[in-house]
């Protein structure tokens, strides 16, 4: 059964965890199998972990996890927790005496808007692992996306709520399939130009335009709060590594279609992609199709996620 979501391609395994007093979350993005993965940063704030592996030059070829989690660079050692557990599971390269999985990871900055003391950890992403299957379909305010928010420029008091979206393409037993979290600096907006999420006038109940408001500022004095857009193309298409990577950076087209500003300097923006490589398909549609769930996916980031105190989501905005 395919529910537009990224473990519609075969193989590929889904898992969140969060806390709800931290308002942080992780998702653990498994393949027990292996997968070829490439990645494109384009944000300049960027919190990751091996990403240098993936450039085609490299020598390890597959990956068997990806954990997107929040909590800013303490996030990070929730991607420890995906190695434990995939050991434990006998997942990862073979080095005589154990395996050990191929385990790349980003994170977002969520540390203000819950209790900040409260991090994705070792534990929590553990728990990820353990919760993940081939039948999640939850978008919206968990996992990774638990404390996202969207439109900072004028800091928390005129940001709105978003979360983590999903959204998946098929051509015949092609599948392309995208994971994302919308923690962005700028505005969200659908495929017809109309903003859904971002910077806002909670006195007035009116949208605000980010881009609008850097053109009056010309110089930034410093926000109150980071960003960061992360997120998992999946494709069950043959692609070497050089294809993957090529198809992460055609994907960051989807975030430009959907946000904006998007890849500024308070921004770390990162797209991973996996490819299970199942079909033969052309690269050019791969990674057209990898835009279109991109932006797709970003759109469902904000129109599931739940408000938190004041800061709105788009549901209860269009509800005023």
């Amino acid at each position: 059964m395919h529910n537009g979501y990224l473990t519609d391609v075969e193989g590929i395994l889904v898992g969140h965890a969060q806390s709800d007093r931290g308002m942080t979350g992780c998702t653990a993005i498994i393949c027990k199998e292996g997968a070829t993965a490439g990645v494109d940063v384009r944000g300049s704030a960027p919190g990751t972990r091996e990403t240098d592996l993936l450039r085609p030059e490299k020598l390890v070829d597959k990956v068997h996890g990806i954990m997107l989690s929040g909590g800013s660079a303490f996030g990070l050692d929730s991607a420890s927790g995906m190695m434990k557990y995939l050991e434990e599971s006998g997942v990862g390269f073979d080095v005589g005496v154990t395996k050990v999985p191929i385990v790349c990871s980003a994170v977002i900055f969520d540390l203000m808007i819950g209790d900040y003391m409260i991090r994705p950890d070792f534990k929590m992403g553990y728990e990820a692992c353990d919760k993940a299957s081939n039948t999640q379909s939850g978008q919206g305010s968990i996992g990774a996306g638990k404390g996202a928010t969207v439109g900072k420029i004028l800091g928390p008091v005129n940001a709105m709520k978003s979360g983590i979206g999903s959204a998946s393409l098929n051509i015949g037993d092609l599948w392309v399939s995208a994971l994302i979290v919308t923690n962005s600096f700028g505005d969200v907006f659908n495929g017809k130009g109309e903003k859904l999420a971002g910077v806002y006038d909670y006195e007035n109940n009116v949208h605000l335009n980010t881009y609008e408001i850097m053109k009056q500022k010309k110089q930034m004095d410093g926000f109150q709060m980071k960003n960061t857009t992360i997120g998992v193309v999946a494709t069950n298409a043959i692609l070497d590594k050089a294809g993957a990577n090529k198809v992460a950076q055609m994907a960051h087209n989807g975030l430009a279609r959907a946000i904006n500003p998007i890849h500024t300097m308070f921004d770390g923006d990162t797209l991973f992609a996996l490819a299970t490589g199942k079909v033969k398909a052309d690269i050019n549609l791969v990674g057209t199709m990898g835009a279109d769930v991109v932006a797709k996916a970003v759109e469902n980031s904000v129109k599931y996620a739940e408000s938190y105190k004041k800061v709105l989501s788009y549901t209860d905005i269009n509800k005023l």
